[in-house]
């Protein structure tokens, strides 16, 4: 009886114990948790705090390259990113040859109205702020060059069929007005603000600062930033003075997707992506079965015509593009010596240079590597469809030839003697029986397939004018 109970009620008690000990365990979990939550507000509030007021912080924002509508998103992401973070300043580094009118305005618009401190610096020695770079450099509310860059030669062009030009004298007045009114706004010298659009000017760091287009000009960013520290700007009509003395330095990196607008965006790419698109439809269509040059074509150009909403497009451009594509197939089609061949590069080379129709900022150096580009464009597209399709096409016009027909006109040497009662040849490393039509052919000497009966080759002597084996 003793057993039974014992048996009856140990599982019970065994429940209330595990019971009694689990309900612990919860509460010590949540209580941890909160302490350590607890913990890292208290050390970010402290290192906040010890951070606002023993060290500044200074977002670094970089602009390299041509200037295009990824590179205006990256700006306008980092000056929101700098607001949010209560950075002391931001500081844009500068090295373009210039870039797109759209993205520059958008970049000078977004700097103008920063919350934040903007300082502009044309860095490393030997960097320039070309054409649209003079613009985003005016528009800082402290302008900054390094000992051996370069600024000026901001007035806008167009490319056309005579190649490349001023834009009309009421675009190069709204741009000289409204450098000025930039200028105006960050306190620069006006005046030679407008020489940088209507005349073109150039100036190194010297001369920007003597004409008061810069404010300092510091050899490192450490230099920069001692030197700026204590002036004052004014941010929305309130001064405010800079803190920069042993800041810290925050370095934004280019987001995925400003990368790949920046891209899409040059004029260049644009180009070279609707060409490979238009070829590769091309190429599918002839070569049905495959799917990879359709699918090549369509992701290009779709790339393309997405790079080319970026900035506006001139149709006709376009046009000559497709032109210029149907006149190279046509030409592999029915060949006529190079006629089509020179209409489809003359259309080609045409129609990119006039396809950016927006005025530009850039310096003349962008302009003769996007003719090189071209130039390069049209004379690989030629030389292809002239020669590499034009034989692909003309072999397909051809009776294909197979088995016996195949051996026939090869020439070969005689492995034996061959006489009409037989002999041995070699073709394609095989080994073939073989018999003339009456002549005696030495061993070594060269012999021509003229026919085939059965597994045995008839032969005659080879006057060198047919297929080698």
């Amino acid at each position: 009886m003793y057993n039974r109970k014992e048996k009856t009620h140990l599982p019970e008690l065994r429940q209330k114990i595990v019971f009694k000990v689990a309900i612990p365990i919860p509460i010590a979990i949540l209580s941890l948790i909160l302490i350590f939550a607890f913990a890292f507000v208290i050390i970010n509030t402290a290192t906040a705090g010890a951070r606002d007021t023993d060290s500044p912080v200074v977002y670094v924002l970089r602009i390299e390259g041509t200037i295009t509508e990824g590179t205006a998103m990256d700006v306008q992401e980092g000056l929101a990113e700098a607001e949010d973070a209560n950075a002391d300043a931001i500081l844009i580094e500068l090295d373009t040859p210039g870039g797109l009118v759209e993205s520059t305005l958008k970049i000078t618009e977004a700097i103008m109205n920063s919350k934040v401190p903007v300082i502009t610096y044309v860095t490393p020695r030997g960097a320039i702020a070309a054409s649209a770079g003079s613009f985003i450099l005016v528009s800082g509310n402290i302008a900054a060059m390094t000992p051996g860059t370069t600024i000026g030669a901001a007035m806008p062009v167009s490319i056309g069929i005579s190649g490349r030009k001023p834009a009309d004298n009421k675009t190069v007045k709204f741009f000289a007005g409204h450098i000025a009114s930039i200028a105006n706004s960050s306190g620069k010298n006006e005046t030679q603000a407008k020489l940088f659009v209507t005349e073109n000017a150039v100036l190194n760091a010297d001369k920007a600062l003597q004409r008061g287009i810069i404010d300092i000009i510091a050899s490192d960013e450490s230099e920069l930033l001692r030197m700026v520290d204590g002036r004052e700007v004014s941010i929305g009509g309130t001064n405010i003075t800079m803190r920069t003395w042993n800041a810290s330095l925050y370095h934004k990196r280019e987001s995925a997707r400003s990368s790949l607008l920046k891209l899409l965006g040059n004029p260049q790419i644009a180009v070279i992506l609707l060409i490979v698109g238009l070829y590769g439809l091309i190429f599918g269509f002839m070569s049905p079965g495959t799917y990879v040059p359709e699918m090549i074509g369509a992701i290009c150009l779709v790339l393309s015509l997405y790079g080319m909403g970026l900035f506006t497009v001139n149709m006709f451009g376009v046009l000559l593009i497709i032109i210029a594509v149907i006149l190279f197939i046509a030409e592999a089609l029915t060949p006529t010596f190079g006629i089509l061949t020179t209409g489809g590069v003359m259309c080609l080379i045409i129609g990119a240079l006039i396809l950016p129709k927006e005025p530009l900022l850039f310096d003349p150096r962008w302009f003769r590597g996007f003719a090189i580009t071209i130039l390069g464009i049209a004379t690989a597209s030629a030389a292809f469809f002239f020669f590499a399709v034009g034989a692909v096409l003309r072999a397909r016009k051809r009776r294909p030839k197979v088995g016996a027909e195949e051996l026939i006109g090869r020439i070969t040497k005689a492995m034996t003697n061959i006489t009409e009662d037989g002999g041995t040849i070699k073709i394609h490393g095989e080994l073939w029986n073989a018999r003339t039509r009456g002549e005696e052919i030495e061993k070594g000497a060269k012999v021509e397939v003229v026919a085939r009966e059965g597994l045995t080759l008839i032969v005659r002597r080879a006057n060198d004018k047919g297929k080698g084996a």
